[in-house]
């Protein structure tokens, strides 16, 4: 479970400000969807630049320079590849005709085939979602008749989004949810994985007072916005079967037990050695193992340290992260 969010303004009449709030309320909506990494991409001067990072998204300060006028977010529960290797979050960098961005709410489970069917080249990215970025570059153009293509050859649950070069956002909807809106007098869409992120977002800002329209979208549906708030659409093959719904069963008895019984009963008897709970989970989120983190408990001046230390880390990139 993650969350994709952002926005495409294509009348400009948005104070930066104003837009520098809505990402940064979004990503912070988003968490509802995932806490283990969080990114976005935008254009500035025709070229693609990601910004993410492996940690929770109101961790991360999100400056795009003034005079973007796209955003494609990204909020990460993990469930292949680990997010400390920053290369594993979204979004996924792609070439084909065109540069572009990639993210992706959802879990793919034949990708590993697909590499070995297709011929992918190897990849330093370990998650399941950047086939479809291989599949899209390998076709050497980004536009419908690829999307479409990649869409109906990998096999999973998704919604995907794509941010090219030129400042066109395009919404893959699989059986994933996702919730757009078109302010129409603003002159800009805003979208979200769920309605709840959506709301959330807006009220802190004040936006739900203005008008808008929201647009349906449906599964199999591939929706193209351009830079000038013109919507064109186009269809992929709904196709469900049966190994996916084995193997979200699978997925979801996996997301129950996130923790391990030890690491739950760290988290458990942690207060008793004058520990946080939140610090354990920082430790855990930092690759230390539960029998390391129970030989720090033992000794409250190594694992205070450590903590101290990391908690200093993640200050210095927050504190880079604003300038």
């Amino acid at each position: 479970m993650c969350a994709l969010f952002g926005w495409l303004d294509y009348k400009h009449i948005i104070p930066y400000k104003v837009l520098k709030e809505l990402t940064q309320t979004l990503a912070n909506a988003a968490e509802e969807r995932g806490t283990d990494a969080a990114g976005i991409s935008y254009i500035r001067n025709g070229q693609v630049v990601i910004y993410k990072r492996p940690k929770p998204a109101h961790k991360i300060r999100f400056n795009a320079p003034d005079g973007t006028t796209a955003i494609m977010g990204h909020t990460r529960l993990t469930t292949q590849g680990n997010q400390k290797f920053n290369q594993n979050n979204h979004p996924f960098y792609g070439h084909a005709d065109k540069e572009f961005s990639f993210a992706h709410n959802g879990v793919l489970y034949n990708d590993v085939e697909l590499r070995k069917e297709n011929h992918l080249p190897d990849t330093h990215i370990e998650t399941d979602s950047y086939v479809a970025v291989q599949l899209i570059e390998q076709q050497g153009k980004l536009d419908f008749n690829s999307l479409k293509s990649m869409a109906e050859t990998v096999q999973g649950n998704f919604t995907f989004t794509v941010l090219d070069e030129d400042n066109s956002l395009y919404i893959i909807k699989g059986s994933n949810p996702i919730y757009l809106l078109h302010f129409e007098m603003l002159g800009i869409y805003i979208y979200s994985s769920t309605e709840s992120i959506m709301k959330k977002a807006l009220k802190k800002i004040n936006m739900l007072s203005f008008p808008y329209t929201k647009i349906e979208t449906a599964h199999g549906d591939i929706i193209r916005i351009d830079n000038l708030g013109n919507i064109s659409r186009s269809e992929f093959e709904n196709k469900e079967d049966f190994k996916y719904a084995s193997f979200m069963r699978y997925f979801d008895d996996w997301e129950d037990n996130y923790y391990t019984q030890h690491e739950q009963l760290l988290l458990e008897m942690c207060s008793c050695y004058g520990i946080d709970e939140d610090d354990v989970i920082m430790l855990l989120d930092y690759g230390y193992s539960a029998d390391e983190i129970e030989d720090m408990l033992c000794d409250y001046t190594l694992i205070t340290e450590t903590v101290r230390t990391l908690k200093g880390e993640e200050e210095y990139e927050d504190f880079l992260c604003e300038i």
